[in-house]
């Protein structure tokens, strides 16, 4: 080969890479869309999502429905109707962003209200101590579900599938398959029923239930974000054998996850008796998958390790204002349900569209 020729040949090899990385920089310079920047402003701010669609609930049932729907009172009465669910979908949350899910939490909590029911009023035991063993109780059978999961390596679905039946069988062994009224309640334990006392702010009537449900969530916020066990569920999440060699002890997370969704539930089964005003072994039958609902609504992946913990609040409370919107607006409770179920589906279309967000 000639000098000229080797001349020629690394002139032609500069200019092909002088050219690629033109191409590079024409291609990294490409302006985004608008629906791309949506869809990582999305991506980086899940809960967004859900508060966009309360907003537009709300803004929306206030002209189908009327007048009415923007009263204090009915707005209050939302908050009461959803406090057990969103109570519930805060356990569920713990659970789920682990990349799990807990089939059993309703259940539970009805297991944890017949037992303290049955040990107030029909054993005499001291109300807080019953109310106590209750508490030990859901956190137990939390901790059921996590050895399963963890020590006999199960899946979450058929784990907790399994223990929803147990509790359930359990509710109505303890129970009899009778309810205890609500005046045999309010003879032996009136403390039972605490939550269920409400309070007046100008034309708007708060439970104590309600404000209840709002404080679980924000004490769950600070724990999942300001310390380091919460940092380690998003973490197991997100990517479990990463989070294993990383140091974060995987299954000890997990088992800690579901006895304190357990404890949450145990929680929630206080407020319940006040809710409802008694305690029935067959009540809150499609509480698992209200739960649920908000959760999705709420911007927490199902894939886990992705979303805020305020999200499910706010799925719950869009699940309340299309219930309350639609109820007022006159439609049959057959519709209600139909448009919650486009909701979920269209809530877990968006978390996957989001999901794939390009770098």
């Amino acid at each position: 080969m000639s000098d000229a020729d080797a001349a020629r040949r690394k002139q032609d090899f500069e200019n092909g890479l002088n050219g690629s990385d033109a191409q590079v920089a024409s291609f990294e310079g490409h302006e985004k869309t608008f629906v791309d920047r949506l869809q990582h402003f999305l991506h980086a701010n899940p809960t967004m999502v859900p508060i966009i669609v309360l907003l537009l609930s709300v803004a929306a049932f206030g002209v189908i429905a009327g007048g009415n729907f923007f009263s204090a009172f009915n707005l209050s009465l939302i908050m009461q109707q959803v406090s057990i669910i969103g109570i519930l979908a805060a356990a569920q949350s713990l659970v789920i962003l682990t990349a799990g899910i807990d089939l059993s939490v309703g259940a539970s909590m009805v297991l944890v209200s017949v037992i303290m029911g049955n040990l107030a009023v029909n054993m005499g035991v001291p109300t807080p101590l019953a109310i106590g063993i209750g508490f030990i109780c859901g956190t137990l059978a939390g901790m059921l579900n996590g050895f399963f999961v963890t020590r006999v390596k199960l899946p979450p679905f058929i784990v907790t599938l399994g223990t929803w039946n147990i509790f359930f069988a359990l509710n109505l062994w303890l129970s009899g398959a009778q309810s205890i009224r609500s005046q045999d309640i309010d003879a032996t334990a009136p403390l039972l029923k605490f939550f269920g006392e409400s309070v007046r702010i100008g034309g708007a009537q708060f439970t104590f239930g309600s404000i209840l449900m709002v404080l679980i969530f924000a004490v769950l916020w600070y724990v999942l974000n300001r310390t380091a066990w919460g940092r380690h569920v998003y973490a197991v999440g997100d990517d479990k054998e990463a989070a294993e060699l990383s140091g974060i002890r995987t299954d000890r997370t997990l088992v800690q996850v579901y006895a304190a969704a357990g404890l949450v539930c145990a929680i929630g089964a206080w407020a319940a008796i006040g809710r409802v005003g008694s305690v029935s072994p067959q009540s809150f039958q499609e509480a698992n998958l209200q739960s649920i609902t908000a959760v999705v609504i709420g911007g927490i992946s199902l894939f886990g390790g992705r979303g805020s913990i305020i999200g499910p609040l706010v799925g719950a409370l869009i699940v309340g204002v299309f219930n309350s919107g639609l109820r007022l607006a006159g439609v049959d409770v057959l519709w209600q349900v139909f448009a919650i179920g486009w909701l979920t589906i269209i809530a877990v279309a968006m978390d996957q569209w989001i999901r794939k967000v390009s770098a």
